[in-house]
């Protein structure tokens, strides 16, 4: 029987729009992985904990604020420092594209802008959630 795959989305910084957060969420479930919602406002710190305890696979944070190139550095490094460098970190929201690379290149799985397809979105996490678990996954 192979494992679940599970998700933390999370809204990190000061923006308090969480709609797309929740549509990427819902997306992700009719697909089949287990999400787990923190909110608004988490710090990396918060966002670092709750994907410790709750034992994900990958993360996705929805950024809208424009302050991605300061948060996500401090999830990634987070993640790091707990022993969780092998969970996939996604990002969602308002990133220009010349932030994109440099946003790969620090280890972000994958990039999502406005417009971005949800039925693209949960394919492509969940491919790589599954990669990422050597192949499990239902």
């Amino acid at each position: 029987m192979s494992e679940t795959l599970r998700m933390l989305i999370a809204k990190p910084g000061l923006d308090g729009h969480d709609r797309g957060a929740k549509v990427v969420a819902r997306a992700l479930r009719d697909a089949g992985i287990e999400v787990i919602y923190t909110g608004l406002r988490q710090t990396p710190e918060m966002i670092v904990e709750a994907a410790l305890q709750e034992d994900v696979d990958g993360v996705g944070l929805s950024i809208l604020s424009g302050a991605h190139m300061t948060l996500v550095p401090r999830v990634l490094e987070g993640l790091r420092e707990v022993g969780l460098g092998h969970v996939k970190l996604f990002v969602g929201g308002i990133i220009p594209q010349e932030d994109e690379e440099v946003l790969k290149e620090m280890g972000v799985a994958g990039v999502f802008g406005p417009g971005a397809s949800t039925k693209d979105v949960s394919a492509f996490v969940r491919q790589q959630l599954i990669k990422a678990k050597g192949g499990a996954g239902r």
